[in-house]
């Protein structure tokens, strides 16, 4: 008998700092990507190895090292070891389910976030672990797999827009944060669409689906919440933070995407409201539906059972019973059938119970 595991069973028992991948395993390699720049020149590799990803370093630049791929622990563990960094920071890299979170070092910060991708047309939120590191004029991002999150930002210095180029590696990490933290507007957006035609289906004729989709959406809502709500902690102790690697000139831009953060935190706390509403007036539309029907039925009952007392009282087999020989006694029962009937009817809709 096969039993299943999480992926996070393969940590069980093991060592705190011991280097293995947990997350979804693709089998491809990791891609290493080099962005070395200053203002006034830009340099682009495809290293094969940390070794070559450093040496691209120049004199005076910034560096950014983008790793896309996470189950080769050997280059992980390279570079911990070129930067000494704390095993314990290399074990989180490779665990993508940890919590957005802030840890500072003497000589470097170590900041995790969750890209949160939500499919279009589809109630399925995909997360994505993406971990930054700050460090005297290097920046390394890992992720999980490659897509174009950065494309714009990597555009961007390349052309030499913005202040990227003329800043140091902290407005690098913040233009990433901001990156990040700007697809969460976009998810804003996919959400109104998901919700409201499941908020019509609800008003018009709610059914099995609609809940289905309710419980869905619920769901998704919740694992968004997971990536969102720990991101207001986190920038907030960006913003506070003494750590030479952050320029007090970087901290207004990085109070300026703790505001974004928190506006994303208000509206996913008022989309988790409304999706709860949702369910209840799902509840609340099945239960009036259901009384509806009740009502109808006990109309009904209620109607037949004086007729029913009637029909069983002259269906008795009673030989002396003076009505049975009368000529008009079975127009009369009807008309009696017929009276009732009518009278317990329009009684009801006297009293508005129809």
């Amino acid at each position: 008998m096969k039993t299943a595991y999480g992926p996070g069973a393969k940590k069980a028992g093991l060592p705190p700092g011991s280097l293995v991948h947990v997350g979804k395993t693709t089998g491809a390699a990791a891609r290493i990507s080099v962005l070395d720049y200053n203002q006034s020149s830009l340099t682009e590799h495809a290293p094969g190895s940390v070794e070559d990803a450093v040496r691209c370093r120049g004199e005076d630049t910034v560096t950014w090292v983008n790793v896309e791929g996470l189950e080769d622990t050997g280059l992980i563990e390279k570079i911990g070891l070129h930067f000494n960094l704390h095993p314990l920071v290399l074990e989180d890299i490779l665990n993508t389910r940890q919590r957005p979170k802030l840890e500072e070092f003497e000589d470097y910060l170590f900041i995790v976030l969750k890209n949160l991708i939500f499919g279009e047309g589809k109630l399925v939120l995909a997360v994505e672990q993406i971990s930054i590191l700050i460090l005297k004029g290097f920046v390394f991002t890992f992720r999980e797999h490659s897509d174009d999150l950065f494309d714009s930002l990597w555009k961007r210095i390349q052309t030499g827009k913005g202040l990227v180029r003329k800043s140091g590696p902290d407005y690098l990490a913040y233009a990433i944060i901001d990156t990040v933290v700007d697809k969460y507007f976009v998810l804003q957006d996919l959400l109104d669409v998901a919700i409201e035609p499941i908020e019509e289906k609800l008003l018009k004729k709610p059914g099995r689906e609609t809940l289905r989709d309710i419980q869905q959406i619920k769901r998704q809502m919740i694992r968004v919440r997971r990536g969102v709500s720990p991101l207001r902690e986190l920038l907030a102790a960006l913003v506070r933070s003494d750590s030479r690697l952050i320029d007090k000139s970087t901290k207004v831009y990085l109070r300026d995407v703790y505001d974004h953060a928190v506006r994303i935190g208000e509206a996913m706390e008022s989309y988790r409201d409304l999706v709860s509403g949702m369910l209840d007036i799902y509840l609340s539309s099945v239960s009036n539906k259901m009384n509806e029907v009740m009502k109808v039925l006990t109309v009904f009952a209620a109607v037949f059972i004086p007729l029913t007392f009637l029909a069983g009282v002259y269906g008795m087999n009673f030989e002396f019973m003076p009505e049975l020989k009368l000529p008009w006694a079975y127009p009369a029962i009807w008309g009696v059938f017929v009276l009732v009937g009518g009278g317990l009817i329009y009684y009801f809709k006297r009293r508005n119970w129809l």
